[in-house]
């Protein structure tokens, strides 16, 4: 929800703080495969399609983006995620700890906050992969309904996709 404030300008333009919520969301997943395995995979762009459901029409645009992340880099994509419409989303790897972490952030897109931290730790039998993201939604209390009626289940659902087709991938970890 706006709620108007009292601006010092010199024009009559009311102000507005967006008084909707960051939400979150975190899932860990034990892999039985290398550190070094898990990060090749995983801190290259051309394998963002493999672990996203089809339906989401996920597609990288960007010409020179490069084969491995690194901090700087843009990624751009398109992406389908409400009625199959195409939608443009372009993201920054702003921070990169090789083999430990890499972090990306929405430049352009759906969301107005967009923060997602990739972390990987070596475990007996393989790796510990660890996603938190913080995602803002747009159009103040309306975001706020989205998240409840669509928002929330469909990146819950990318994640689950993503938990199963690393199984597939990998098989299940077992310590």
């Amino acid at each position: 929800m706006a709620f108007p404030l009292i601006c010092t300008t010199k024009q009559a333009i009311p102000c507005y703080i967006d008084m909707s919520k960051v939400y979150s969301l975190h899932t860990v997943q034990n892999i039985p495969i290398s550190l070094n395995e898990a990060w090749d995979f995983f801190s290259s762009p051309a394998n963002l399609a493999k672990i996203t459901p089809n339906h989401m029409g996920f597609n990288i645009i960007s010409k020179h983006h490069g084969e491995k992340m690194y901090p700087g880099q843009i990624i751009e994509y398109t992406v389908s995620p409400l009625l199959g419409i195409p939608m443009y989303w372009m993201t920054e790897i702003t921070h990169v700890q090789e083999g430990k972490y890499f972090v990306d952030e929405q430049r352009f897109g759906p969301y107005s906050l967009w923060h997602h931290q990739h972390h990987f730790k070596a475990i007996p039998g393989g790796v510990q992969m660890e996603d938190i993201v913080h995602y803002k939604i747009p159009l103040g209390f309306l975001g706020d309904i989205a998240q409840w009626i669509l928002v929330k289940k469909q990146l819950q659902g990318i994640f689950d996709f993503r938990f199963k087709a690393v199984e597939d991938k990998w098989g299940t970890y077992k310590p």
